[in-house]
């Protein structure tokens, strides 16, 4: 990787440590699920996820804290975040449930959503080392394992409970790479394309590929993934639009690509938009309405993807503290809530008609400087 490429994406990441405070939620709290957001701490002493009330105005207010049953982990040279992925923390709603990535114990941890409460029904092993991201469409969920190569491993939800099905694990065979140059060549995303019928994973810096496998509709994953490569754009992080697109965030070139996604797996470029910032790694969407998280810079850009596909940049708004990372939408759109990896808080930004972010509160999560992972339920 140039070293212009390697500063870029050197501030996708950080170190944290902290204790994580015991459950804590009134019993009298009953607060409707759309308006809490959830967020993984990734703590090395104790994974954790806190859960926000969201108030009228989309400010966060704490209301518990929830041990994972694991440990949070951290790549080698990481910097804002420890686990240089995006899909840490993922919702299952149709099941009303919850699934977080525990990256230093190998494990995945499935919690039942009650409202802002959260119960853990399950902790399982991941398939491999070190769990990043995970993915889940219907009954069947996938998750990403980034160490030793990597690897996806693939899992039935039966009555609330994951199994794990041996016939579904691929191993993805990336380059192996030691020293603090490990959290920018291991893969960064695992995610299934609105249909179900693909499993996308992201590389970074590892091959500079998107990689997609055929899912049949048993769930499982065909032998060998269409393998897309684009030299020096080292992918981080990936979603779909509302029609289906999808937008890939390019940590090299610091810009978001949209993609034509075939029957085949093979992609198609629809589009490239520059950021102008530093280190673009994360994205969340709602609609046609794109937030890529600029880690270097500290900032969110907005972009829109038009009818054809193609992307545009709107507009860059400033967050109140260093290193952003992962981000999510709420369920009405009116607000995008950003973690920020070196301070260990949440930034609400209020979404403008034009697109534009009008930052409006900030929030500190416990432990959680370095942290990965965010839902707005």
């Amino acid at each position: 990787m140039s070293l212009l490429v390697r500063s870029s994406a050197v501030a996708c990441l950080a170190l944290g440590v902290g204790l994580v405070a015991a459950p804590a939620a009134s019993a009298d709290t009953r607060h409707n699920a759309r308006d809490v957001v959830f967020v993984q701490n990734d703590a090395l002493s104790g994974n954790a996820v806190v859960a926000f009330d969201r108030g009228g105005d989309g400010a966060l207010h704490q209301a518990g804290v929830y041990p994972t049953g694991g440990l949070g982990g951290a790549l080698t040279g990481a910097v804002v975040d420890h686990t240089a992925s995006q899909g840490a923390l993922t919702a299952d709603r149709d099941d009303r449930e919850l699934y977080a990535v525990n990256a230093g114990s190998d494990t995945l941890s499935v919690f039942a959503v009650r409202g802002d409460r959260l119960e853990l029904r399950q902790v399982v092993a991941s398939g491999g080392s070190f769990p990043v991201s995970v993915t889940v469409h219907d009954d069947v969920v996938y998750v990403l394992n980034a160490r030793d190569g990597g690897s996806i491993q693939g899992f039935r939800n039966s009555y609330g409970r994951l199994v794990s099905v041996p016939a579904w694990h691929r191993e993805l065979g990336l380059p192996v790479t030691t020293g603090s140059a490990e959290f920018t060549h291991t893969p960064g995303q695992v995610l299934f394309s609105p249909d179900g019928r693909r499993l996308l994973v992201t590389t970074k810096g590892a091959s500079n590929s998107l990689l997609v496998f055929g899912v049949s509709r048993s769930g499982r994953p065909s032998d060998a993934p269409v393998v897309h490569t684009e030299d020096g754009a080292v992918p981080f992080a990936m979603d779909f639009d509302r029609y289906g697109r999808l937008a890939v965030t390019n940590t090299g070139t610091n810009s978001v690509e949209t993609y034509r996604v075939g029957r085949d797996g093979v992609l198609t470029s629809l589009g490239l938009a520059a950021t102008g910032q530093a280190a673009t790694c994360w994205i969340a969407i709602d609609g046609t309405l794109l937030a890529a998280s600029n880690a270097g810079s500290g900032t969110v850009t907005t972009l829109r993807t038009n009818p054809a596909g193609a992307v545009t940049k709107i507009a860059d708004a400033a967050t109140a503290g260093g290193g952003t990372v992962d981000a999510s939408f709420s369920r009405d759109g009116d607000q995008l809530y950003v973690q920020t990896g070196a301070t260990g808080a949440v930034d609400t930004f209020t979404v403008n008609d034009d697109g534009t972010l009008t930052r409006t509160s900030t929030v500190t999560v416990p432990d959680a400087v370095g942290g990965e992972g965010i839902v707005a339920w």
